[in-house]
């Protein structure tokens, strides 16, 4: 008889496909200063955020390809030295998106962390877009999969948020707040822009609850969008509470570099639970993943999968983990 497991990921998961262990922060520039600013900030802090190089709204008109291999040199560099940087392309509609696959893929393959895909407005459309990626690698020779981040914005794309989230390749559903309201032309005020109200009006309500049901339920993470307001720190934070604990969302936007600490304090678990947690699976792992009592609770592999998401997020967001569970499991 072969032995059990011994790591969770092996343990813990047959036929069913884990979340991807990925930062909890992601932080958005637009220009060059700005993006090697946020290199240097990854420097500072350690490999804490993503970074995501803005190909679309970061370029100017006429002069996206010239952006775009801006990016991949960016990329290429030693200043990308935690490899924690992707790209957002233009959205389906634009005759530039393709070209920016290509340039992207073709000079930074190896080093880009993930493609944000803008403004879906469908599954299909959301498929044509990765499928042109994943011809894009293979022509280019690229043994890799390129993590797929598709940005909720419209109508559409909310209400296939189920089939878009199915998709092969993909690692995240981004809930795109600003487009969204501006796509119910009026019948959502612009306060639903900011909180409380992204958070209360029942058509968001409803928006958000579909992006962050879909996305857990295909295995990838659910990000929240934008907080508007850059000079109060303060609200990034409570906007990321909020969007954690009301809406399942594990993962949030950053626009200001003020914004990005606030966003991963907001999404660390609570110690309590990492200690927990790190007791749950050090004994369940002595006993081949089987039911145990600890401290008076029973346990099984439902609570070790929740208490093993956990510490993946503790690591990623630069907790410190009981000695043990670190030299165990990671």
């Amino acid at each position: 008889m072969s032995a059990a497991p011994a790591h969770p990921r092996e343990a813990l998961y047959a036929g069913e496909k884990p979340l991807p262990a990925i930062a909890v922060c992601e932080h958005i520039a637009g220009n060059e200063k700005l993006i090697l600013k946020s290199f240097s900030l990854q420097e500072e802090l350690g490999p804490l955020f993503d970074l995501t190089c803005d190909c679309e709204d970061g370029a100017k008109a006429g002069q996206e390809l010239e952006h775009a291999k801006m990016v991949a040199r960016l990329l290429c560099s030693q200043a990308n030295r935690h490899q924690k940087a992707g790209a957002r392309i233009h959205d389906a509609t634009h005759p530039a998106w393709r070209k920016e696959v290509e340039i992207l893929l073709g000079e930074a393959g190896d080093r880009i962390a993930y493609l944000t895909l803008p403004k879906i407005t469908s599954a299909a459309q959301a498929l044509g877009m990765i499928d042109h990626v994943r011809e894009s690698a293979l022509r280019l020779g690229l043994a890799r999969v390129i993590p797929i981040h598709v940005l909720l914005e419209t109508h559409g794309g909310i209400r296939e948020a189920h089939q878009i989230a199915a998709l092969p390749w993909m690692e995240t559903l981004d809930f795109g707040l600003m487009d969204l309201v501006s796509a119910h032309r009026g019948a959502i005020s612009a306060s639903a822009m900011r909180s409380p109200g992204q958070f209360e009006h029942k058509l968001l309500i409803r928006a958000r609850t579909e992006v962050a049901a879909a996305a857990l339920a295909q295995g990838i993470v659910p990000a929240d969008g934008v907080t508007l307001d850059i000079r109060n720190p303060e609200i990034a934070y409570q906007d990321a509470l909020r969007a954690r604990r009301e809406f399942g969302f594990m993962r949030k936007w950053s626009i200001h570099p003020t914004q990005i600490m606030p966003i991963i304090n907001a999404m660390r678990p609570e110690h309590s639970e990492i200690r927990a947690g790190a007791g749950i699976l050090l004994a369940a792992q002595k006993i081949a993943w089987g039911p145990i009592q600890f401290e008076g609770e029973m346990h099984d592999r439902a609570t070790y999968r929740y208490y093993w998401e956990l510490l993946q997020k503790a690591k990623v967001t630069g907790m410190t983990l009981p000695a043990e569970a670190e030299k165990a499991f990671f």
